[in-house]
């Protein structure tokens, strides 16, 4: 349901900004990860596991936070959710060696894990008719934080050291009082007097087969992406390139996906999203391997055409889906992004094994055709989404 037939901005923009800060602090992980095995002398199967583990928090939390939020009116989640990370993320540049950077990273992405399902559910309630070009700008600000993230904190830990981090905490504590003065509660489902299974089954409804399809592609297009984040300030360092280099390889991969997102929705408004769908994630796989072959300073413009690809339709799947299940959009978002985000993740500790046996680049080039098992799914879509109610 839509409490206002207008977009309220200010929501949105509170929202969005949870989102921003919350991702800006996780990002610092992956572009940190060349000093971390300089430091520590991690293996890359280390370097995926810490991937993978932080990325099942997210497939565990998620979706019971996203039951949760739907049925308590409470704001809990969002700010204790968006402490976390502020706090504990920076302190892993402290960390002595695999198991406490594993314990200080891990709070963070828990807390990460916390806040997305309620502060992404709470944006179709605000969005008024703007359904799609809003959950774009909110989930601009997840990757506008993932860009800016990694040009910060690269240049920050190569000018100041890795024991320097922890005080990069305190900006972001000074923006998470103002959010506790200005972000709303969520607004109940109605669904409190259900369990677990019941309230899938309500919030889901006849619409779950065609979720299933959704989430399916959303769940191969992570894994290609969580593959590509985790991996790139690895390769791009063993290539040679500086660490700050790779730092603006990584954001501009990200970056990329601020403007294509916000493209995929305002265009999914006018035509739906299952053509969007189709259209990417055919482009995505040879666009992926392109990136790859790029040597020198065109690997820079391969970044953004790489990252453009892969994360434009991050937020068309939440979309999509809300618009299918309206009755429980905490969940549905937890499913679409938590959830898959997380199964996705789950292969990181594989794809490390697989890059210590044979490269990180080779490993990263036979996944670049992965998102071509997408395009059966894709067509399987509804072909448009149901009103929202």
């Amino acid at each position: 349901m839509n409490l206002y037939a207008k977009t309220n901005v200010k929501v949105l923009f509170a929202l969005t900004l949870v989102h921003f800060t919350g991702d800006f602090y996780s990002s610092f992980t992956s572009p940190l990860f060349p000093l971390f095995v300089q430091k520590m002398g991690l293996s890359l199967t280390q370097v995926g596991t810490i991937a993978g583990v932080n990325r099942l928090l997210a497939f565990i939390v998620q979706p019971a936070v996203g039951y949760l939020a739907d049925r308590y009116q409470t704001r809990a989640f969002i700010m204790v959710g968006l402490l976390l990370p502020v706090v504990f993320i920076p302190l892993s540049g402290i960390a002595l060696g695999f198991w406490t950077l594993m314990l200080t990273v891990s709070i963070g992405s828990f807390g990460s894990s916390m806040f997305h399902p309620s502060v992404t559910g709470m944006v179709p309630v605000y969005a008024g008719s703007k359904a799609g070009l809003s959950m774009s700008v909110f989930n601009t600000g997840g990757t506008l934080a993932f860009a800016l993230g990694p040009l910060f904190i690269t240049w920050y830990a190569a000018r100041f050291g890795l024991s320097a981090v922890p005080a990069t905490m305190l900006p972001g504590l000074a923006v998470v009082g103002y959010l506790y003065l200005t972000v709303p509660a969520p607004v109940s489902e109605g669904l409190r007097h259900l369990g677990f299974w019941g309230s899938v089954k309500e919030s889901l409804g006849d619409a779950w087969k065609a979720i299933a399809l959704i989430w399916s592609a959303m769940v191969i297009r992570a894994v290609v992406g969580q593959a590509f984040l985790t991996f790139i300030p690895v390769l791009y360092v063993e290539k040679g390139f500086t660490i700050v280099s790779a730092g603006v390889i990584f954001s501009l991969f990200t970056v990329a996906g601020t403007f294509s997102g916000l493209l995929a929705g305002y265009v999914s408004d006018r035509i739906g999203a299952k053509p969007v769908f189709l259209f990417c994630h055919i482009l995505m796989a040879p666009v992926l391997w392109l990136f790859l072959q790029l040597e020198g300073g065109w690997v820079y413009p391969g970044a953004l055409l790489a990252g453009g690809a892969v994360l434009s339709t991050l937020p068309l799947g939440v979309v999509m889906a809300q618009s299918l299940a309206p009755k429980g959009r905490s969940m549905v978002a937890s499913l679409m992004m938590g959830f898959a985000f997380g199964l996705g993740g789950l292969f990181s500790p594989a794809v490390g094994k697989f890059a210590d046996l044979y490269s990180v680049e080779a490993v990263l080039t036979v996944l670049s055709a992965a998102p071509l098992l997408t395009v059966p799914i894709i067509c399987f879509f509804p072909r448009r989404e149901s009103p929202q109610v």
